[in-house]
């Protein structure tokens, strides 16, 4: 008998997740996008709801028609997507080396590079990784390994620091996961992190006074993190001040927001605070403890893959939507400075929410092929089991 087709296949779990992430997306996108849409968008809160609705559709038909695909055949595009992502950063680059991120092409919607090359140089370094597999332990390998690492993360960073931050770390998280020299992984970790403080230790003493990028930038959201100013009208005041007046749970309700109707990124980059103000505390709470569920699902999906390829990819992946969810949520929080990270499946992305689709899709491809595996074993075990026609004849011989 024919198998019924499974339309959603993959970890059922992260399906769930996934749902319950996206509807909170639509409430809170819908509360949340009014000054935005007349003021950016030159269109009703309506028009760019529906809008957000159509680019969370279209992710969720990433997610399934990629779950239904050998995961193994990720690993040769992620070479050509790789040098593909490279030409787009540059073009970006080339554009406008301080603000621009965004690339507009005719009769298409606009798209930032930086989102699909977080998602394709994490599977191009899981396949490094694997096809490395017999040298890891050499130093050469680890140098190998982390150079297009270094080459995105510095093509991003100009424009978008805090994704190429999240990029790198994520990468050189995976370098540990895959194996790496163990020793050198930490005598640069120590370095990195000994460059990065003395990178925002300049960023904020001389931020403004070097034209470098955006080192003004950096440098005044350093300064106002470290001594914040309550008088001032800024995001991340009224943040505080949503967060503030969400009470324990649902105090205001949905649709009640006083600060988002105020802020221009209240539906991006602070619509966790946005939430917490109608729905309170103990939702913020269950928010991070879905991500946290989320990640826990990727880890045990990729600790029960055996192709080293598919485990890097999930754990590589899921590592980065989970720092990036926690950073956001932590500027909603007032805990680090502002960043300009949105929070995965819920803010009004654009793009970026389908290119993030790209990445479940990518696990989910690896849980279905595991239970398929599993089906497999099973079966095989099962005939094992059976005892054969000649086992049967000569008991009844015997007898």
């Amino acid at each position: 008998m024919k198998r019924k087709l499974n339309i959603m296949a993959g970890d059922t779990a992260l399906w769930v997740i996934f749902f319950l992430l996206s509807g909170i997306s639509l409430i809170a996108v819908y509360s949340s996008i009014g000054v935005t849409a007349i003021d950016t968008m030159s269109a009703t809160p309506m028009h760019a709801f529906f809008k957000h609705l159509g680019l969370v559709a279209m992710a969720y038909l990433v997610v399934i028609a990629l779950s239904h695909v050998n995961f193994r055949y990720f690993s040769r595009p992620s070479l050509w997507l790789y040098f593909a992502c490279i030409v787009l950063l540059i073009l970006v680059l080339f554009l406008d080396p301080v603000h621009k991120r965004w690339i507009d092409l005719p009769y298409l919607p606009s798209f930032q590079p930086s989102e699909i090359a977080k998602v394709v140089l994490l599977v191009f370094t899981a396949r490094n990784i694997a096809i490395s597999r017999d040298r890891l332990d050499e130093p050469v390998t680890f140098y190998m390994l982390l150079v297009p690492v270094v080459i995105v993360t510095a093509l991003v960073a100009p424009s978008n620091l805090s994704t190429g931050l999240l990029v790198f770390i994520s990468c050189y998280l995976l370098l540990l996961f895959g194996g790496v020299n163990r020793g050198l992984w930490w005598k640069w970790f120590v370095v990195i992190l000994a460059l990065l403080i003395l990178a925002f230790a300049l960023f904020y003493f001389f931020g403004d006074k070097i034209d470098l990028f955006r080192t003004s930038t950096w440098g005044h959201r350093l300064q106002s993190w470290i001594h914040p100013d309550p008088t001032e009208l800024s995001q991340e005041n009224m943040a505080k001040m949503a967060v503030a007046r969400g009470g324990l749970f649902f105090q205001n309700g949905i649709g009640t927001t006083i600060h988002g109707r105020l802020m221009t990124q209240a539906h991006n980059d602070f619509i966790f605070a946005i939430i917490i103000e109608e729905a309170g505390s103990l939702s913020g709470a269950f928010i991070f403890l879905l991500y946290a569920w989320f990640y826990f699902r990727c880890i045990r999906i990729a600790t029960r893959c055996q192709v080293l390829f598919g485990s890097l990819a999930v754990a590589g992946i899921g590592t980065m939507i989970f720092l990036q969810a926690v950073i956001h949520m932590s500027v909603s929080l007032g805990v680090i400075p502002v960043t300009g990270q949105t929070l995965p499946f819920i803010s009004h992305g654009g793009t970026a929410y389908v290119f993030m689709g790209l990445g479940i899709g990518v696990i989910q491809a690896v849980a279905a092929d595991n239970k398929r595996q599993q089906r497999l074993a099973a079966k095989a075990a099962a005939a094992d089991a059976q005892p054969s026609p000649t086992t049967d004849i000569s008991k009844t011989q015997a007898s």
